[in-house]
């Protein structure tokens, strides 16, 4: 029999697990799902959150939103170091917390967008966040160079913690068709888009990797050699794959800057839509981070990254055929001197 004392207290611990799992539920709407941002330096970063951080987005991205950024991006390249102040203080409106240091920001968050626009920084800023042992995605280019993206990789394999990057120019109207066999398979891919140079970035690295990507998203790997023409206005490099199918990626630096391609299928000839904005890219993003499983394996990213760094070989040649793997062992040689 329940007295008037044990009633009261029946109640009041009734009341307070009600309370508790209120408070749960609460948390489990945000908890594993604060984003942290690097580099300030790059328009993505703005994109990006106001897309998580928009109270009307639904149920899209799964609660998801960034609340901390780390500013610091580019050190010496003035197009993207003037962006860091005024990006700076877009975001904080955006209502999130600006933090001093990397270090800062792991407190803070469950997972990383690595948006410093400048590649040169990326494994030294990618290092901290692996060993921390947090999922990350980072923006193109994936480093400044292959041997860095083989570290990258290395290391993610190390701390036992999965990472991709990639180019929103993957989801281009049209590719999901492609993919999906609407054009049986595919025979070859002309991609092209813009591709304006940085100094400090081989060639295509900086703006090219757009159209690179496209490239790659619709041939898939297994490109075996690179030949590069290029002029002032215009870089074309054609990639010849292992089973003799040829593609190639048009860089455009004069006239209306523009991304697409077309598609030449066993069942059609397609012609790739326009940009397809942030959206389909963040989608996978948040994806990935629930589950830890990439939409764009390694060895594809790598793939890419040699594509564009034997394109540069072959300029320097005078334009001669370069081999895939001469560049992949290169690489790989360099990157295995670095330890964890």
């Amino acid at each position: 029999m329940i007295n008037r004392r044990n009633l009261i207290k029946t109640g009041a611990l009734a009341i307070a697990g009600l309370a508790l799992g209120t408070s749960l539920m609460a948390q489990s709407k945000t908890e594993g799902r604060r984003v942290g941002i690097i580099g300030l330096d790059t328009s993505h970063s703005i994109a990006f959150t106001k897309v998580l951080n928009d109270a009307n987005v639904g149920d899209t991205f799964a609660n998801y939103k960034v609340v901390a950024a780390y500013p610091q991006g580019s050190l010496d390249i003035k197009s993207s170091v003037d962006r860091i102040e005024g990006n700076t203080e877009q975001i904080k409106k955006l209502g999130v917390e600006i933090v001093s240091s990397i270090d800062e920001l792991l407190t803070k968050v469950d997972v990383v967008l690595l948006e410093t626009n400048d590649g040169r920084r990326h494994l030294e800023q990618a290092l901290p966040v692996l060993k921390a042992g947090k999922r990350m995605f980072i923006d193109k280019p994936m480093a400044a160079s292959l041997a860095d993206a083989m570290v990258i990789f290395n290391a993610a394999k190390h701390y036992n913690v999965p990472v991709f990057s990639a180019s929103s120019l993957r989801y281009i109207k049209g590719m999901d068709e492609v993919k999906g066999g609407s054009v049986g398979k595919v025979l070859g891919t002309e991609a092209y888009s813009p591709c304006a140079l940085e100094k400090t970035h081989p060639d295509f690295f900086w703006y090219g990797i757009h159209g690179v990507e496209t490239l790659f998203t619709a041939m898939g790997t297994g490109c075996k050699t690179v030949v590069r023409a290029t002029t002032t206005d215009t870089d074309m490099a054609i990639g010849t794959w292992n089973d003799g199918r040829i593609g190639s990626f048009r860089g455009l630096r004069a006239g209306k800057p523009n991304y697409g391609g077309t598609v030449f299928g066993e069942k059609a000839t397609v012609t790739l839509g326009s940009y397809n904005g942030y959206n389909p890219l963040l989608v996978e993003i948040v994806k990935y981070f629930q589950t830890g499983i990439v939409p764009v394996q390694p060895e594809e990213t790598l793939e890419i990254l040699a594509f564009m760094e034997a394109a540069d070989l072959s300029k320097k040649k005078g334009g001669v055929p370069v081999a895939i793997d001469e560049v992949m062992k290169k690489a790989q040689k360099q990157s295995s001197k670095y330890k964890f």
